[in-house]
């Protein structure tokens, strides 16, 4: 996976619905703030830093730190570790769902934006860490 490039507003721009839209635009700013790095377009996913990783199986290659993807349904968070290394905030969190290693969030209002911020502040430390 390699950024794609593209203009991040004309992509927020073009979000929908409207509630999804805020909460990416939201997300951008919590994610530059976490990350400290400039967001980049991975195809429709926005992501902040980048990381090599390698399967047993061999497969390798880079992808975001920290990213996300403004999903109709809800605002996908990815966690490359997987969502069990946050078993306990995600306890904590509000209104969700997972999967492997994504968080879904229907709404940012229905969170908790410090405990969202702690598990992408860690997720982000354990992937830049490998």
């Amino acid at each position: 996976m390699e950024p794609t490039g593209g203009s991040l507003e004309t992509f927020l721009d073009a979000v929908s619905p409207k509630v999804r839209q805020r909460d990416a635009r939201r997300m951008v700013e919590l994610m530059r703030l976490i990350t400290g790095e400039e967001p980049l377009l991975w195809g429709s996913i926005v992501g902040f830093g980048q990381y090599h990783y390698r399967y047993e199986s061999g497969r390798e290659g880079d992808a975001p730190a920290a990213g996300f993807a403004p999903r109709r349904a809800a605002t996908t968070i990815y966690l490359p570790e997987g969502v069990d290394a946050h078993a306990e905030r995600l306890a904590r969190l509000g209104e969700h769902s997972t999967g492997v290693g994504c968080l879904y969030v229907p709404r940012l209002e229905q969170v908790d934006l410090g405990v969202l911020e702690e598990i992408i502040a860690d997720s982000y430390r354990r992937v830049t860490a490998w």
